[in-house]
This record gives structure tokens, sequence and C-alpha cells, in this order.
């Protein structure tokens, strides 16, 4: 769940713009507050099952957006490439490596 919930969060970070204000505001209550749908259904004035529904929905939307655009995938390889490039700092690594490193990161852009 745990894992969800971060992968949420990063997708909302990423695309939060194309959302509509309720969307937005449903799932950073859910996600980000840590409301439950029932907190976040008292304060709409909705049904819980109406919450749970538009919840769902943008979950889907996010992650079909996230399919379209790979925002998330491309900063986690970014990090991950500049992660490797401190280690190559570190460790004195020779030149290319870096070099190799730095093409990677301008790839994905």
């Amino acid at each position: 769940m745990l894992e969800k919930t971060t992968r949420m969060n990063y997708l909302y970070d990423f695309y939060q713009a194309l959302l509509t204000p309720k969307q937005q505001s449903y799932m950073s209550l859910y996600y980000l507050d840590d409301y439950s749908l029932g907190e976040i259904a008292e304060e709409y004035n909705v049904s819980r099952q109406a919450v749970y529904d538009n919840i769902k929905r943008t979950e889907a939307m996010l992650e079909e957006y996230e399919e379209k655009l790979l925002l998330l995938e491309k900063f986690q390889e970014r990090k991950a490439l500049i992660e490797r490039m401190k280690e190559c700092l570190n460790g004195q690594q020779d030149h290319q490596t870096l070099s190799d490193y730095v093409a990677a990161i301008e790839k994905l852009d």
C-alpha cells in the first residue's frame, strides 16, 4: 500500500495541473493529507461511494498520463543516473564513464 501511495503522490505531483479542481482536492486530501473516504465525503457533502469512484477514476487517469508522457519514469531514470554519477565521482572513475551517464541523461529529455 505504501508503494502505491508513493507512486500516486509522484503522479499527482507531475500531472495535477491536468486534473479538475475537484479531482485535485480529493486526491490531495486522500493521498497527501491522509483523509479517509468518509471524511472527504463529509467535507464535500457527497456519498463515500462518490468519493471512492472519483479517486479511482482519477488514479486511472494519472496512470494513463504516465503511460503516454512518462514523466515519472524519466524522473526515476534521471535520479538513478545522477546517483551513479556521484558514485563515479567518489570512486574517481574515468571521464568516459561520466560522459556516458551525462549522455544518457541528455537522451531522457
